[in-house]
């Protein structure tokens, strides 16, 4: 997901005349967590203001669901074998059987932006690959 969504991102046109409902729907969900809400154009001042209201709605649950997930990628987790934070061992198993070790190395340069890196074992070795993710890892955080 880039930094700025695209507009219509999550929010529908609802209009009922039947039930005398129109307004601008926002729904999203994001790793089983759900947000939705209607944005009615009588509550709002018309539907330009209702519009704008679904929007900032939209855009603040957007930035709250990035900063958790920049979160939970830059703290060490329980799961966390390598003992550094945002490096880990990657195994990857081909359809022929073949399997291939790497050290990788992920980082977030900017909100919604995930970068990564690979070092194969096979090519470097298990220690020089882990410290070229160590060092990928350091230099990706901080540029």
């Amino acid at each position: 997901m880039s930094d700025i969504p695209a507009k219509t991102y999550g929010l529908a046109r609802v209009e009922i005349p039947s039930v005398s409902s129109f307004g601008w729907q926002v729904r999203m969900q994001r790793r089983g967590e759900k947000s939705s809400r209607f944005f009615s154009d009588a509550n709002y001042g018309g539907l330009a203001h209702a519009y704008s209201a679904a929007l900032a709605w939209r855009d603040a649950v957007l930035i709250e669901w990035q900063r958790s997930e920049r979160a939970r990628i830059c703290e060490i987790s329980s799961r966390n074998a390598s003992g550094v934070i945002g490096v880990s061992r990657v195994v990857v198993r081909a359809t022929n059987g073949a399997e291939y070790q790497f050290w990788q190395a992920t980082w977030c340069p900017a909100l919604g932006v995930r970068k990564s890196v690979k070092f194969s074992v096979k090519k470097h070795g298990d220690q020089v690959a882990f410290r070229l993710a160590i060092e990928a890892r350091k230099n990706g955080v901080g540029s």
